[in-house]
């Protein structure tokens, strides 16, 4: 039915009703309880400062407390300076939980407008620019703030805290802090803590070289209030500099262990020492608490009977990630403990290359599992909802119900999975399996036209597309409702590690992943609610035929990482990937490692119908890039907001293009001034092979790329995008660690830098 008059807003800017479509049903029909439910999903800017003014009856739900309650502004990327300060204005009284994580382009006088809601229970402010003196202003307002999330930069300073800031602090139960910087912020304060986070991204040298030393923290208050601790979780990035700091941290913990401890997790990649603090913490846990979940250092537990010591009540979360566990201490240390694991939702075995064999000091890592070890873990966890298993080669024996595949399909509350590319493989590589064909090698890069020889040109499955018999298949069949899915060879690693140089090179594939091809990639597109996607070292791609099937029947996917598909040095699967991304309305994150890879007209022209598309990150080594075509894909994806380009392209031809989108997307040129600016930067200094390509677009095509971004500035969405962050830069040019440093973390934690996610920390460790 039509809008009632007393339905309609008399604001003069508020637009007309919306029709009726014919069978007389309209939106506003529905009940109250329905159009909340439907508004819950509407981002709290356009609920707050649009939708509500679009009719009275709108007006008022837009504003129930179901809806104020909670405002979200994380990854919210259209939420301007502007636009926070009025939602703030409008519904800030209401407000008891606001996320403003990863908002780094917020400043910090619009941060401080935090301060108005005077009733917020649960705050995060983490990535958000924030000093000292403007953390004690908001604090000191919040008088019911039970739970907080922030960052500890450089130049924080823990006198300048106020006597009502510090109040406060002595409230909050639940605490999560990113160190940038050596420091015990907060901690010290907060003398109710019962869950404490702390994520430690200090870098050994600051930007003019000098070596940071945790002797920083002589002098801060070093006395942590941890007696009423039931959650510890610290997350190191790699550096001496993290270690040193935790250590201070931990040393209180090891004088008294808290009595309610129940949670206690470390996460530190490399080698991290142990102390006699750390030795007597541990002890002392073992004696006195009983843990539900727990993650330890590899070097605390290798070689150790500690878990045979350890008490645990229910456990939801163990990671023994990278920890030399044989399949023998597994069962005896965990499995067979006398322990109740059905509550067991997260196991994380990654890098655990001997955790499915028996004890054998003679097993290589290529050597079949023991099925009879997986069994008894499946059976002692038919409750799994994450499991990751990747980076170790699980070479299944032959014979009936013993693949991996086929004991993993017992669990179907699976919800995320990560396996390596060689355990998904139905059988070993047989000796009389015919070697590709020189001709089918012999394959141009990107989207060359021609055709490779005895391949079919559609990019479909046909009798080569998923296998019923095939044991992947099967798994996938068992587990339906997944979520979240990695296959990621043995072998891999991605060029661009954390705080170092770039890889140059990188290790050959198992030889069972050769046998894991398009067909296998193809199955996983029966997974209908799957939303997060990476596969990365399959060798045998070919078409990227499977990759088609995943576009057209994944339609909720939303995050897509790539990497080293196909031959090294040939990028075959491109008119397959172009195929899928038609189909990929929903897709929000694309993270693409190619090596060779060929970053063209017609791949951008692809990915500009990914119309969701707000991040991308592109890494290959040796490869190329056109700059006219990135400014024209990012023209018309208008909700793009993340560019990071890490090819093999000259300095100068990537600050150029650099500078360009960034010109030309916060507002300041037009495209064509852009384009022109570029052309004469490459003609300068620039070594593209051929710089008029820059303007060749406007010359072809009079007006296109100029009358599209007029029309998007006409829109208003050039001032829309304040989040924009691009990062244009050679992968292998020495200065690469000093650019990654300055990427938000939000960006370099979820799509810049390569990991495996599954089963990476505790589900819902905060909120």
């Amino acid at each position: 039915m039509a809008s009632s008059g007393e339905d309609t807003c008399d604001d003069s800017d508020t637009p007309p009703a919306v029709a009726p479509v014919a069978d007389s049903t309209h939106l506003l029909g529905f009940s109250d309880e329905i159009l909340l439910h439907i508004l819950s999903h509407v981002p709290s800017t356009d609920l707050v400062l649009n939708v509500r003014r679009t009719c009275r009856k709108l007006a008022a739900l837009c504003l129930d407390k179901s809806l104020t309650h909670t405002v979200v502004l994380h990854k919210d990327y259209e939420a301007s300076e502007d636009k926070v300060k009025r939602l703030v204005k409008e519904v800030g009284r209401d407000v008891q939980q606001l996320s403003m994580a990863g908002c780094y382009w917020l400043s910090g006088a619009t941060v401080e407008h935090v301060a108005r809601c005077r009733g917020l229970v649960q705050l995060n402010l983490s990535g958000c620019p924030l000093t000292s003196l403007r953390l004690s202003k908001v604090l000191s307002a919040l008088l019911h703030l039970r739970s907080l999330a922030i960052d500890v930069s450089p130049g924080f300073d823990a006198s300048q805290l106020s006597g009502e800031c510090k109040a406060t602090l002595s409230r909050v139960r639940e605490l999560k802090q990113t160190l940038y910087t050596p420091s015990y912020g907060v901690v010290p304060c907060c003398t109710r803590l019962e869950k404490l986070l702390l994520y430690f991204e200090i870098l050994d040298r600051t930007r003019e070289g000098a070596v940071l030393s945790g002797q920083l923290m002589v002098g801060q208050s070093n006395v942590p209030h941890y007696q009423r601790l039931r959650v510890f979780y610290a997350r190191l990035a790699p550096g001496h500099i993290n270690q040193e700091v935790v250590r201070l941290y931990l040393a209180v913990l090891s004088d008294r262990t808290p009595e309610n401890l129940h949670a206690f997790l470390i996460s530190v990649p490399g080698s991290f020492a142990e102390s006699g603090a750390t030795r007597n913490l541990l002890e002392s846990m073992a004696r006195n608490v009983a843990l539900d979940a727990l993650q330890l250092p590899k070097s605390w537990l290798n070689g150790s009977a500690l878990l045979q010591h350890m008490k645990f009540s229910s456990p939801f979360y163990f990671s023994f990630s990278r920890c030399a566990l044989s399949g023998g201490h597994l069962l005896q240390r965990v499995i067979d403990g006398g322990r109740d694991l059905r509550s067991l939702a997260g196991l994380n075995l990654s890098g655990c290359a001997h955790c499915l064999a028996p004890d054998c000091l003679l097993r290589k890592a290529e050597d079949d599992i023991d099925p009879a070890i997986l069994e008894a873990l499946v059976v002692a966890c038919p409750n799994l909802r994450h499991l990751n298993l990747s980076a170790a080669h699980h070479h299944s024996p032959e014979g009936p119900g013993q693949h991996l595949c086929q004991l993993l399909a017992r669990l179907p509350r699976l919800r995320s999975l990560s396996l390596p590319v060689c355990a998904v493989a139905d059988s070993p590589p047989r000796a009389d399996r015919a070697p590709i064909p020189p001709a089918m090698r012999a394959v141009p890069r990107g989207f060359g036209k021609k055709v490779r020889i005895g391949v079919p040109s559609v990019p479909f499955p046909g009798p080569a597309g998923p296998q019923p018999s095939s044991v992947f298949w099967s798994l996938l069949k068992n587990v339906p409702f997944l979520d979240r899915l990695e296959l990621i060879g043995s072998n891999f690693s991605s060029a661009m590690p954390r705080n170092e140089p770039a890889i140059r090179n990188s290790l050959p594939p198992c030889s069972r992943a050769q046998s894991v091809g398009d067909a296998e990639v193809a199955a996983i597109g029966q997974l209908a609610f799957l939303r997060h996607l990476t596969l990365a070292q399959l060798p045998s791609i070919l078409t990227g035929s499977g990759l088609v099937s995943i576009g057209l029947q994944c339609q909720q996917l939303q995050s897509l990482s790539l990497a080293h598909l196909g031959l090294m040095g040939k990028v075959v699967y491109m008119s397959g990937l172009s195929d899928m991304l038609k189909h990929c309305k929903r897709l929000k994150d694309l993270r693409l490692e190619q090596p060779y890879f060929s970053a063209n007209a017609q791949f951008f022209q692809a990915l500009s119908q990914c119309s969701a598309l707000q991040r991308l990150c592109l890494v290959s080594r040796s490869g190329t890039l056109q700059p006219e075509a990135v400014l024209a894909f990012m023209a018309r994806c208008l909700h793009v907001v993340v560019c990071h380009l890490f090819t093999g392209e000259s300095l100068s031809t990537c600050r150029s293009l650099q500078q360009a989108l960034l010109r030309s997307f916060s507002g300041q040129e037009t495209s064509q001034q852009v384009l022109l600016r570029l052309d004469t930067a490459l003609r300068t200094g620039g070594n593209s092979p051929n710089p008029t390509h820059v303007v060749c677009v406007l010359r072809r095509h009079p007006g296109h790329v100029q009358e599209e971004h007029a029309q998007h500035s006409r829109r208003g969405f050039q001032a829309e995008r304040p989040a924009l962050n691009v990062v244009v830069f050679p992968l292998l040019h020495e200065g690469l660690t000093d650019v990654i440093r300055d990427v938000p973390m939000v960006h370099l934690d979820e799509v810049t830098l390569f990991k495996s996610r599954v089963a990476e920390e505790p589900p819902n460790l905060w909120w």
